[in-house]
């Protein structure tokens, strides 16, 4: 840990373990302690640590080909590339490396379809976000961002967004004119603290954006592939966006991988050397990505998120009133605030690591709970379980749990 923040610049506030290893839901520290892990990357591990399947694809192309550069084809894009749009029902998509990338690459798209297809006067393309939004930390990103850490100190920023609040549709269509080209909106807001929109939110911005001619751009970078129980977080509602933005998951935990996907008319903005990436489409990429497409066209990882998700309820709902204020739960995925008066998040999530469990706060009293759609029952029991002890301040374990 000395080392990391002797040399390592001090973006992160991390909790006080050191991991070597990982497999399924649980990871090791250098002491040989063993740690349910239930942020599982911000979901970027819904598969879990070196998931078998996962590393052996990624294995097996390591010692064929990694990097091409787009400036050559290569053999595992095309299966990578009609995978994702079969899964998605879009008709082609990009792939980019991080979620924000690939969150900066629908900005650009959403903007140059508004010029080229709806004819929105040059440079006045306007897209409205969401209060409470995380999209990433890119300085076109934190523009439209309400987060005081991430913006402080990075101005100036860039212009062409309009926020309003998170779940209201009137304040979207309100805020909509003829220079709004699209509507960027995560369908469960991750970083914000699992926080669900109304029943019917998703239909009826659904709805508005096709009336008004405006791309519905959804980021389903942490809510998507399976997290939600569904395989889109806007499943739940039966939408589909134009653009979906993916990432995290997508790379199985052991690659970045991120993509958009679209349909032709949109994504034919996109011209040689109008947007690129180095590393983005690579055959490492490429076929660890189709591999997760694969398993998630089976099914089973959404299942298990929805069997999850009713014994987190179950074991979480009687806490309300009870030492935190509010639970969320959408598939495998939790937001609990805490009741200030009792703890900060921060403080129940070093009572959890001492008791052999691993989460994060966010937002001073909330804490999320992400854990990996292979966790057991037996683990899901355990988290439960430690979550009671750590807010009664009470702990099972000094620190992790003996392997």
């Amino acid at each position: 840990m000395r080392v990391t923040q002797r040399f390592a610049a001090h973006n992160y506030d991390p909790l006080p373990v050191v991991l070597s290893s990982g497999e399924g839901s649980w990871v090791t520290d250098v002491e040989g302690r063993r740690y349910l892990d239930c942020l599982a990357g911000y979901s970027a591990l819904n598969f879990g640590h070196c998931h078998p399947r996962l590393v052996a694809r990624a294995t097996e192309q390591l010692q064929r080909l990694t990097l091409t550069s787009r400036a050559f084809f290569n053999d595992q894009l095309p299966v990578f590339a009609e995978a994702l749009t079969r899964l998605t029902g879009k008709e082609m998509m990009l792939p980019m490396n991080s979620g924000a990338e690939a969150v900066e690459t629908a900005l650009k798209v959403s903007r140059k379809w508004g010029y080229e297809v709806k004819g929105v006067e040059p440079g006045r393309a306007t897209i409205i976000t969401m209060g409470g939004n995380f999209h990433g930390r890119t300085t076109t990103i934190v523009s439209f961002s309400d987060d005081a850490a991430a913006t402080g100190g990075y101005a100036p920023f860039t212009p062409g967004f309009r926020r309003v609040a998170f779940g209201d549709v009137d304040a979207v269509a309100a805020a909509m004119d003829d220079t709004v080209v699209a509507v960027l909106f995560e369908p469960v807001q991750g970083e914000a603290g699992v926080v669900l929109p109304p029943e019917g939110y998703l239909s009826e911005l659904r709805e508005l954006c096709s009336r008004r001619n405006v791309l519905m751009v959804a980021d389903e970078i942490q809510s998507g592939l399976a997290r939600a129980g569904t395989t889109f977080a806007c499943d739940h509602e039966a939408v589909v966006p134009d653009v979906y933005v993916l990432g995290k998951a997508l790379g199985g935990g052991l690659y970045p991988v991120s993509a958009i996907a679209a349909d032709r008319d949109i994504l034919d903005v996109i011209t040689p050397g109008s947007h690129g990436s180095t590393f983005g489409g690579n055959p490492l990429a490429a076929a660890i990505g189709a591999e997760v497409v694969q398993m998630l066209q089976e099914g089973c990882f959404q299942e298990r998120s929805i069997e999850m998700g009713r014994r987190l309820s179950a074991g979480l709902s009687g806490l309300v009133g009870h030492g935190i204020s509010a639970l969320r739960v959408r598939g495998a995925w939790v937001g609990l605030d805490i009741d200030p008066a009792l703890m900060t998040g921060r403080q129940l999530c070093l009572a959890l690591m001492a008791d052999g469990v691993l989460a994060k706060e966010t937002h001073g009293s909330t804490v999320r709970f992400a854990p990996p759609l292979v966790a057991s029952d037996d683990d899901i029991d355990l988290l439960v379980d430690a979550i009671h002890r750590g807010l009664d301040g009470g702990t099972g374990y000094p620190a992790g749990r003996v392997a």
